[in-house]
């Protein structure tokens, strides 16, 4: 990996939600716990933890939404109580000095924000991790190729609940976007980015 300027490490909803015992368990996200801390221990200040923040009920979301809220209606925020949307503990205690970024779908980056303060800190590189790989990670991934970052994606640091479409998807990035994303471990990260 060469340098290519700025970086950050963007850190995909680390979840009580998603690490705890919820239907939105992802059981692998224990095994990527410690890389993903590893990274963001390494630079708190340049870390950014979303939060994917469901409704308070289903109503209060829109279109497809409402309908997917009322199908798990059990993961509103109503349902679950608020603490549920915090970062996994270890994540937590880094903030501040790394920032959090809500969202209430999938992709980070829909309303500009999270990219508009990335380009005031003249950001050209993302370090990413969390979870769902096939998901969430996926969304971010996707976002942040087509706004022209360079992408390193950590792919032990990474986890869903599918075995077969986290493999997939991370072939899928290696050979289809093998320009603008580099697949690397936790620890080429931590020396490349010293």
């Amino acid at each position: 990996m060469s340098d290519t300027g700025i970086c950050r490490h963007l850190c995909v909803d680390m979840q009580r939600l998603f690490g705890e015992e919820t239907p939105w368990h992802i059981p692998w996200m224990d095994r990527v716990r410690e890389p993903v801390a590893a990274i963001a221990r390494a630079h708190p200040a340049e870390t950014i933890f979303t939060r994917f923040v469901p409704p308070r009920v289903p109503d209060e979301a829109s279109g497809m939404w409402r309908d997917y809220f009322e199908k798990w209606s059990n993961m509103t925020r109503s349902a679950l109580g608020e603490e549920m949307v915090d970062l996994l503990p270890e994540l937590r205690a880094l903030v501040p000095p790394a920032k959090v970024f809500d969202k209430p779908i999938y992709s980070p980056w829909l309303d500009g924000k999270l990219h508009r303060r990335l380009q005031e800190e003249q950001v050209t590189t993302l370090v990413i991790s969390g979870g769902e790989t096939d998901v969430c990670v996926l969304a971010a991934v996707m976002g942040a190729i087509d706004l022209g970052y360079r992408i390193i994606l950590a792919k032990d640091a990474i986890c869903s609940v599918s075995d077969e479409t986290h493999d997939k998807s991370l072939a899928l990035y290696a050979s289809r976007f093998s320009v603008q994303l580099s697949l690397k471990t936790t620890e080429d990260i931590l020396r490349w980015w010293g």
